[in-house]
């Protein structure tokens, strides 16, 4: 019988490399897309294995709990849980509206929180089951789930959530099964849909006007995330490398660690946290100014 791979977020970016590697490896496809285009164009390129493709808000309960029973009627219990789906937003967070809080909070850690509660009992059935059954449940966080960027705080707390559900995961599932495990990924700066993730914002969460803060954001996140050296293959890759050597954090980019060493440097230490821009000065000194200018 072949494995099943739920990927939310499966449109673009990640998920969808996510995907086909996925059906390389001759896996049913649970797709699960916000965007209904590109979830049809992700779908049509599987033609030797079994596709599920649904439109899909993660941060909907009731939509959610929706899937998880479609799945376990085509499928059963799935082997392996990608909860990819993810949006950002910038800016100081003070300016942030009500409504960028909920959109943000309800794709990036209410999607996790609703993909953890839903299918990791139908695992957990699976494995008591059957001895032979394996599962992996993969949380998309980020680098600013590990350290705290400036100007864009809303990302920072939904990905740092995301960070803190997905240890707290891996150390309950160590409780009660050795069939079931769980891995964080911590992509830094990655070429995929993400900084252009507002064209799915839904209508009854309207962006308001943006402010300066929230421009020079978004014009910072662009120029990185474009730049990007490493592709959303290249993750996916790593991603599947280890789930197969069963290791929970991956980080694209391992030299961004040396930045969470001296967060918690300052943390043990009881030292104010570090100037994020201790090794690109010029930087810091470009975007106060910006933020100071008239």
């Amino acid at each position: 019988m072949n494995k099943t791979a739920v990927i939310t977020g499966a449109g673009s970016g990640f998920g969808l490399e996510t995907a086909r590697l996925a059906a390389r490896r001759g896996m049913n496809l649970v797709l699960v897309d916000v965007q209904a285009d590109a979830l049809e164009q992700a779908a049509a390129e599987f033609k030797d294995v079994e596709v599920l493709a649904r439109v899909v808000d993660v941060a909907k309960a009731d939509q959610m709990q929706a899937l998880a029973d479609a799945v376990q009627q085509r499928f059963g219990a799935p082997h392996f849980v990608f909860n990819n789906a993810g949006v950002g937003s910038g800016g100081l967070i003070w300016e942030n509206a009500l409504s960028d809080w909920e959109w943000v909070l309800g794709v990036n850690l209410m999607g996790v929180v609703h993909g953890v509660r839903l299918f990791t009992p139908m695992m957990l059935a699976a494995a008591q089951a059957d001895p032979g059954y394996s599962g992996h449940i993969v949380n998309t966080a980020s680098m600013a789930g590990m350290l705290n960027p400036p100007n864009m705080g809303v990302y920072n707390v939904s990905k740092h959530a995301v960070v803190s559900l997905s240890e707290t995961l891996y150390q309950d599932l160590s409780l009660v099964t050795d069939q079931v495990h769980a891995s964080v990924l911590c992509p830094f700066f990655v070429p995929t849909g993400i900084s252009q993730s507002h064209r799915n914002r839904p209508a009854d969460m309207p962006m308001a006007r943006p402010t300066k803060s929230q421009l020079i954001s978004q014009a910072q996140t662009d120029k990185a995330v474009s730049s990007g050296k490493l592709t959303a293959a290249d993750v996916a890759a790593m991603v599947f490398d280890a789930i197969d050597h069963n290791r929970f954090y991956i980080f694209s980019h391992p030299q961004a660690l040396a930045g969470v060493q001296t967060r918690l440097e300052d943390v043990m230490l009881l030292r104010n946290p570090t100037d994020p821009f201790i090794d690109k000065p010029e930087i810091g000194a470009a975007l106060r100014a910006k933020l100071r200018a008239a």
